[in-house]
């Protein structure tokens, strides 16, 4: 991706993309928000598992029906070449997404869903990893796929019979 294509796209000159965004890292990190934003957030839906289902399904339908998906595989071949801008993504969608999905833990642990020692950082990778893995490496991406990752987690972080959740 070369500002000089950017400018060009979009009927203006260098300096003008320069203007609004300092570096072209600058311009990913800002256009990556934008496409992942709206598919990042969980509102409290008063259910675990359609919480959980919609951790799973956002990122599917960013990456198979917007630009997202086709920027994000662009982007990762730079990643891995550029330490700044793969700080950069992990500092910003990466860890909004994290963030989010962390919140439906605690509330499924709050309502007695999941146990007390449901630990965020493995739920949200056991969620959200499938999903990029399948994107990279190939495999179905749809609703059949988020119910068995969903259904895997909620198992695996159940709530253990006779134990009360913490308030």
């Amino acid at each position: 991706m070369r500002i000089e294509h950017i400018a060009a796209r979009a009927g203006v000159g260098k300096a003008t993309i320069y203007r609004h965004w300092p570096t072209r890292d600058a311009l990913v990190q800002e256009l990556l928000l934008n496409l992942a934003g709206p598919h990042i957030e969980i509102p409290d839906k008063g259910s675990t598992r359609e919480e959980m289902r919609a951790a799973v399904l956002n990122p599917i339908r960013a990456l198979t029906k917007t630009d997202f998906g086709p920027v994000l595989l662009a982007v990762l071949t730079q990643v891995a070449s550029n330490p700044r801008l793969a700080e950069q993504f992990r500092a910003t969608v990466v860890r909004a997404r994290r963030n989010t999905i962390a919140e439906v833990i605690k509330r499924g642990i709050l309502r007695g869903d999941l146990r007390a020692d449901a630990d965020a950082d493995v739920a949200t990778e056991l969620l959200a990893g499938p999903v990029y893995f399948r994107f990279i490496f190939g495999g179905a991406l749809n609703r059949d796929f988020a119910d068995r990752v969903v259904d895997t987690v909620l198992e695996g972080f159940a709530r253990k019979k006779g134990v009360r959740p913490r308030r």
